[in-house]
């Protein structure tokens, strides 16, 4: 398995290779995989950071929120994606309800992730609620990246997946959050809808990588579900998203093109069957 990538790519990217890339002024480049394949395919294309999402609930099986995903959903999707991976850092989102209870709770769950799934860390979301569940987690060795602004599990408390953190109160909780996060050992944090100029701030405080989705381009890298960036998905269409394929329309044509051929005898011809 050959990793097509540029020549300063390490050989394996690890938590340490995203902080240092911090450090160094580098973006980190970030894109959800829930397969082998698309999972192959992302590493190979040279991505920084692969992040199993619990997205995988609206993408792969159709739900409206991410609420429905268990803890085994997420490790099959998880060890699937971790067979695809050569170099990009693994990260998976533990799942609504399986560390917001205890602490010991959601040790079991990180646990069960790194050793059944591979990855190489998990992503809690929240802020001060879950710090001493954060610091358990840390301290057993497992590494864990933060989500802050629109927590999606979260989505029936909020009512809604309008932006985050636009009037002062909440985004000075935000920022408090980021602190503590960092605190509590996170080596990264994602930062989701909020205002620009917030994120900016936010960035330029710690010490740990942002990474952004709808958060503006001074965090230190961004990251999009792969479905929707290849334009798979024809109704999901925030404002911070860009398509960079419109595959949803080349896959339609494709399926065209073989239906016909079945249904007139072109396919299979001389050449594509057995003497």
């Amino acid at each position: 398995m050959s990793t097509q990538s540029s020549p300063d790519r390490p050989p394996k990217i690890t938590t340490q290779t995203i902080v240092d890339m911090k450090k160094g002024g580098q973006k980190i480049s970030m894109l959800t995989a829930y397969d082998f394949t698309m999972a192959h395919i992302v590493d190979q294309a040279g991505i920084d950071v692969i992040l199993v999402g619990d997205s995988a609930s609206n993408v792969m099986a159709g739900y409206e929120t991410t609420v429905p995903m268990t803890l085994d959903h997420m490790i099959y999707h998880a060890s699937c994606v971790v067979r695809g991976v050569e170099t990009a850092l693994v990260i998976a989102d533990l799942p609504f309800m399986s560390y917001q209870v205890t602490s010991k709770e959601a040790l079991i769950s990180a646990g069960r992730m790194m050793k059944e799934a591979g990855v190489h860390g998990v992503k809690l979301e929240g802020g001060k609620p879950i710090i001493k569940t954060i610091t358990k987690i840390v301290d057993a060795g497992i590494p864990v990246m933060g989500h802050l602004g629109l927590t999606p599990q979260s989505i029936y408390k909020f009512g809604t997946y309008k932006v985050r953190a636009t009037g002062d109160e909440e985004a000075q909780q935000l920022l408090e959050d980021a602190r503590h996060l960092e605190e509590a050992g996170c080596f990264s944090i994602v930062l989701e809808k909020i205002p620009a100029e917030l994120a900016q701030k936010v960035t330029a405080e710690l010490s740990i990588p942002t990474i952004g989705i709808g958060a503006g381009s001074e965090c230190d890298g961004q990251v999009l579900v792969t479905h929707d960036m290849l334009g798979l998905n024809k109704e999901f269409k925030p404002r911070f998203l860009r398509r960079y394929a419109d595959m949803h329309s080349g896959m339609t044509d494709a399926v065209q093109s073989y239906i016909q051929d079945v249904k007139s005898g072109d396919f299979p011809n001389a050449q594509e069957q057995y003497g």
